[in-house]
């Protein structure tokens, strides 16, 4: 099945709200290398004005995945995991993430273009904390190959 291109402008649901947890952002830092110390000590995060441990900026693609999925589980959109390669990520901040955060993030297609019997995919999710208010968006470009070259 090829990309749907009506699938510009399509909005899926909401994740479920993801706690950040001070240990996750700590568990994050260390997976990614993340040596500054507002990442793990709570004082260091504090003096810098922070309430909690700040996750490292790439921590936010924890959240984006969750909505990612909400796509890749829809079987009226073309796509399947198998037949996708991640091209491009951006994120555009309001604030750092940081423990204590309750997040959603929600996707929506920005984009699809057709590149021979593949399709390019762009989206973007949108991350809010428990008050509504934008945290980061997550843009990202999907490759997705034609049934034919899988």
């Amino acid at each position: 099945m090829a990309v749907d291109p009506e699938l510009a402008s399509r909005e899926f649901p909401p994740t479920a709200p993801y706690l950040v947890g001070r240990e996750k952002v700590r568990e994050f830092a260390r997976a990614v290398f993340a040596t500054a110390p507002q990442h793990t000590d709570v004082e260091a995060a504090r003096a810098q004005g922070y309430a909690d441990v700040v996750a490292p900026p790439t921590f936010a693609m924890l959240i984006a995945n969750d909505a990612l999925q909400f796509m890749l589980d829809d079987p009226t959109t073309g796509i399947s995991l198998e037949r996708a390669l991640h091209t491009d990520q951006s994120f555009t901040w309001s604030r750092p993430i940081v423990a204590g955060d309750e997040l959603t993030g929600r996707i929506r297609v920005t984009r699809v273009r057709a590149m021979g019997a593949a399709s390019m995919v762009a989206s973007e999710t949108e991350i809010v904390d428990q008050n509504g208010e934008h945290v980061v968006t997550a843009a990202s470009t999907l490759l997705i190959s034609s049934d034919e070259e899988a």
